[in-house]
This record gives C-alpha cells, sequence and structure tokens, in this order.
C-alpha cells in the first residue's frame, strides 16, 4: 500500500508541475524558473493539514489497522469497514498534497509568480470564503479531502485565473445562513459567524458559544450567529436590523 500510495504521489507531483507551466501558458505570462522541482522528494512521505512532511507512508497507513482494531464494533466486516474509511479519508488527500507541494515549488521557482485558489463546486465553507484570492507565497491551507487547486497565476493576472463561489455552489450551508444571505448579507462574513480563526495545525475550528447563537468575532468581543439573529428576531424587518448591525449586511 505504502509504494502504490508513493506512485500516486509521484504521478500526482509530476501533473502539479506540469500544471503550472500550462496555466501561465494559458494566460500568456512568461516567467522562466530558477530551477526545476526534484519529483522524487515529493513522495514517499505523509503530509500534515500545514503542509509539512511528517514521517513515513507507512506509519500513516499503519493508522487503518488501528482505526479497524479501535472501532466500536464486533463484527470483522464493521472493523475492516472503520480502517477503510480512514483509507479513503488518507489516501486522496496525500495525493492531491504532493500534487500541491510539487506546484509550490514550481510557483516558487518563477519570480513575480503566486497562486489563487481554485476550488471545485460544490465546496466547503472553509474553502468557499478563499475562493479566487491572490497569494504571493504559495503555503496552502487545507482540510482532510480538500479537492482545492493552486492556479499560478500573478497579481495583475489573478482575477482572470480564479472565480468567485456564491451560496448555491456551498453544500454545507445551514438553513439559517441561506436564509441571511437571501436577505442581502455577505457570504463571507455569514460564514466566518461559523469559523473565525485557524488552528496552530492548519486546519479550521469553529469558535461558537455553547448555545450555537453567539461567536467570538476578531477582537470584538460575542455577536449573533445568523441562526442567532432569526432565532431571535420576530419580523423581517428586525432580523435585517440585527444583520446590519451584526456586520452580516452592509
Amino acid at each position: 500500500m505504502a509504494v502504490l500510495l508513493a506512485a500516486g504521489q509521484m504521478g500526482g507531483a509530476r501533473d502539479g508541475v506540469q500544471s503550472v507551466a500550462d496555466a501561465l501558458a494559458e494566460q500568456n505570462i512568461d516567467a522562466t524558473p530558477d530551477g526545476a522541482p526534484g519529483l522524487r522528494s515529493f513522495a514517499g512521505v505523509s503530509y500534515s493539514l500545514d503542509g509539512t512532511t511528517t514521517g513515513s507512508l507507512d506509519a500513516l497507513l499503519y493508522g487503518a489497522v488501528v482505526h479497524a482494531r479501535e472501532a466500536a464494533a464486533d463484527s470483522l466486516t464493521a472493523r475492516l469497514s472503520a480502517g477503510a474509511q480512514f483509507l479513503r479519508t488518507v489516501v486522496p488527500s496525500q495525493v492531491a498534497d504532493a500534487s500541491r507541494a510539487a506546484a509550490s515549488v514550481a510557483i516558487t521557482a518563477r519570480p513575480g509568480i503566486g497562486y489563487t485558489r481554485l476550488v471545485n463546486p460544490p465546496c466547503c465553507q472553509r474553502c468557499a470564503p478563499l475562493a479566487g484570492r491572490f497569494y504571493r507565497v504559495a503555503s496552502f491551507q487545507r482540510h482532510p479531502r480538500c479537492d482545492c487547486r493552486m492556479v499560478p497565476t500573478n497579481e495583475a493576472s489573478h482575477k482572470d485565473a480564479g472565480y468567485s463561489i456564491g451560496p448555491d455552489d456551498v453544500k454545507d450551508l445551514t438553513k439559517d445562513q441561506r436564509q441571511a444571505i437571501a436577505d442581502g448579507a455577505d457570504m463571507n462574513k455569514v460564514i466566518n459567524s461559523h469559523r473565525v480563526y485557524t488552528s496552530r495545525d492548519g486546519s479550521f475550528t469553529p469558535s461558537r458559544s455553547a448555545d450555537r447563537m453567539t461567536t467570538m468575532a476578531f477582537g470584538r468581543g460575542r455577536k449573533l450567529t445568523p441562526e442567532g439573529i432569526y432565532r431571535v428576531s420576530a419580523t423581517r424587518e428586525e432580523a435585517l436590523k440585527r444583520l446590519r448591525d451584526n456586520g452580516y449586511l452592509l
């Protein structure tokens, strides 16, 4: 399994490097690289959520055995299913990470080139606000099984290389979040009421109170979430006022 996954990572790394050259050519951007990524260095290692390599694939894949043994089940079939579910999460992420890591090196090797985040709808609300944003440094925040890609570009052309995401492209918005957006609230602000900071390992972490009605804003204390607004508002006019007061509606 480790050999097969390493082969997949090698293929992903090769595709990642080639995608950089293809994307820049498509945008008519001429950026000669200062060197070529060494493809072998991206295969046979495991990647953590913050993009660093953490060890061997053997150690990572053995997690399937651990999950199978620790599964709260009596049958062998159920235990095997737990191990398989672990692999379905880990394997695609590791191949994608190898591809993105190689692409990031190919991007960094070209002066003046950064990237914009290209999401693959339907996407999750963790990635939606990042779609089309330009990054000068080729580091990449992701969650397990994230299939977003890095599209190399320069700052002058990045709006043409990426695209924005609408609420219909986001698969895990709540009913109240969708209502707030339909009422005119800014989608990114609504999403950020559920996800307001990133943990040290690079994963996205929610910060809501126990009653799910308030959230810690950026240095501004607590404020109502869209769910809380609709729960305490008797009329649409009251809801719209609270959406404005809490910064969701401009």
